[in-house]
């Protein structure tokens, strides 16, 4: 089971999701921690300015932004809109 260490800016975007959005959040976050490329979670690496980082989606349009700081511990940045997290 993974470690997850949360962002401030992490935390102030996901209090920002609709409440239907939060509560998958919530469900996601515990296959999220089990398994970071359960199949559910949509998981990517991303690439260009944000090479070194991965997203997995919580609903069609909206993604996770993090980092893997270790082989145990993963670092949750932000909750954005899929338009954003590939720019």
């Amino acid at each position: 089971m993974m470690r997850l260490v949360y962002d401030k800016s992490f935390l102030k975007a996901a209090t920002l999701l609709q409440a239907s959005q939060r509560r998958k959040l919530a469900v996601l976050l515990e296959k999220f921690r089990d398994d970071p490329f359960n199949p559910l979670l949509h998981t990517k690496p991303l690439s260009g300015t944000f090479a070194g980082f991965f997203s997995f989606r919580i609903a069609r349009d909206w993604r996770v932004m993090f980092q893997f700081i270790d082989a145990d511990t993963i670092r949750l940045l932000d909750v954005t809109h899929r338009k954003d997290v590939y720019r």
